[in-house]
């Protein structure tokens, strides 16, 4: 349990071993303020794993942090990239006012790539920016804490139960270890939706909700000649339930939080219906184009949620929260009565970028040696609530909470490698295979 994840090792090798990461946390080393930095100055060292676009955001946001912060070193997969990224940085710096060029310190030698370079990245770093897709978070986050850095990692956390349970045992150590995580559901940083939550007790208890991320779609990579298949899934991610989740978990997973946020819980149970109707050639893996799912919480309450890629439908990213005495209007940043009067409206002119407040916050933390964010609990239940969700969908069954987190269902390879077997493959035709609700079963 205690050698590091390589090339060869399995990410079960991980889950089965939750149990001794939790078990040793009494055992866990203490840090002080003295302990944050790996310097001598109080320069602020970054890693970023994770060099596709949300990587090369989350990275230009931290070198935009007012704080003395250094990305010194950089890990992805691919060394395409890695360069593009890189690249991309430099023109950014560029195109900037400042000093910003001296916070971009990543010679070739500090650049790693393959299945394995993460940990090297995260060797040299004081923060550990974590952006690769999904499926590979539980890993890279554990490796991150057990080498003592602070974290700030993309949502979702992880792509199936498994996955949740290992990233609940690291977060344990986390806390332990006073490790500042904070988890890119961006709303919890955005200064309207923080002041509709401090308002909503104005519509009384919350009896019922909807959430909706409906829009086009996303991007598609083409298998190119000569690929193995885990380089093309790796390539082609968003199509893999391995990688990405589903979109119900990629990107649903924000309005699935906030519901749950302003509950102040999560659902005990899902059912609902989705499928492939629009989008569902090869090169669209083994997801759906559409959710909608049926989440029941403790106290009975209803969230209806709905996610949709089809290209020419409507498009709509919200949510609404209904209570005994009126509603939360989240996209208009408003509160209504029952009759429609405006109880509350938050003044647009003071909206921030949550994305970059989320790295000026953490990085302030860090800087005054403060532990104030502990994230990855939060981000690990929204993103368990969106796989609920996705097992509802994909069984057309009611799906409860507690069976399903505790099923260890595990859908990561067995190894990872270039020439590894992902866990699912097309068949002759190319053509990977589908859930059918009614057939698909998990317990």
């Amino acid at each position: 349990m205690n050698k590091p994840f390589s090339g060869n090792n399995s990410r079960r090798d991980f889950v089965k071993g939750s149990s001794l990461l939790a078990g040793g946390i009494l055992a866990a080393p203490l840090l002080s303020s003295a302990n944050f930095f790996s310097g001598s100055d109080d320069t602020i060292k970054i890693a970023v794993v994770g060099c596709g676009g949300r990587g090369t955001g989350a990275a230009m946001q931290a070198l935009s942090s007012k704080q003395n912060v250094k990305i010194v070193a950089m890990a992805d997969a691919f060394k395409d990239n890695l360069d593009s990224c890189h690249k991309s940085l430099i023109e950014e710096i560029n195109n900037s006012i400042g000093e910003l060029a001296k916070r971009l310190d990543v010679p070739e030698e500090r650049r790693f790539t393959g299945f394995d370079g993460y940990q090297k990245a995260i060797a040299l770093a004081d923060v550990v920016i974590l952006a690769t897709p999904p499926g590979f978070r539980p890993i890279h986050f554990a490796e991150a804490i057990k080498q003592g850095k602070h974290v700030f990692m993309e949502k979702p956390v992880a792509t199936d139960p498994a996955g949740i349970q290992s990233v609940l045992a690291t977060a344990a150590i986390a806390k332990q270890k006073k490790l500042n995580v904070v988890v890119g559901l961006q709303r919890h940083y955005q200064n309207s939706y923080r002041e509709l939550y401090k308002r909503k007790d104005l519509i009384g208890d919350i009896t019922s909700a909807q959430a909706w991320w409906d829009n086009d779609g996303v991007w598609v990579r083409p298998r190119k000649y000569n690929q193995t298949e885990m380089e093309y899934q790796m390539r082609n991610w968003y199509y893999f339930n391995w990688l990405c989740g589903d979109h119900i978990t990629e990107q649903h997973v924000h309005n699935l939080d906030v519901i749950n946020w302003f509950k102040g819980g999560h659902p005990v149970k899902a059912q609902g219906f989705g499928g492939r109707q629009v989008r569902k050639g090869k090169e669209h893996g083994e997801i759906f184009d559409h959710h909608f799912v049926e989440f029941e919480y403790a106290d009975g309450s209803i969230l209806n949620s709905q996610c949709r890629h089809i290209p020419g439908t409507m498009s709509k990213v919200d949510e609404l929260l209904i209570g005994t005495k009126g509603k939360i209007f989240c996209g208009a940043a408003n509160i209504k009565d029952h009759t429609g009067k405006l109880i509350y409206q938050y003044d647009t002119k003071l909206e921030n970028n949550p994305y970059q407040t989320e790295h000026d916050e953490l990085f302030a933390a860090i800087a005054k040696g403060e532990y104030k964010y502990a994230d990855a609990e939060n981000g690990a239940s929204s993103t368990m609530t969106s796989i609920l969700g996705r097992m509802a969908t994909y069984t057309g069954q009611v799906i409860e909470w507690d069976k399903a987190i505790n099923s260890g269902m595990d859908i990561q390879p067995k190894a990872y490698n270039w020439n590894a077997e992902p866990p699912v493959l097309p068949n002759e035709d190319g053509h990977y295979p589908i859930a059918i609700p009614g057939v698909t079963k998990y317990f």
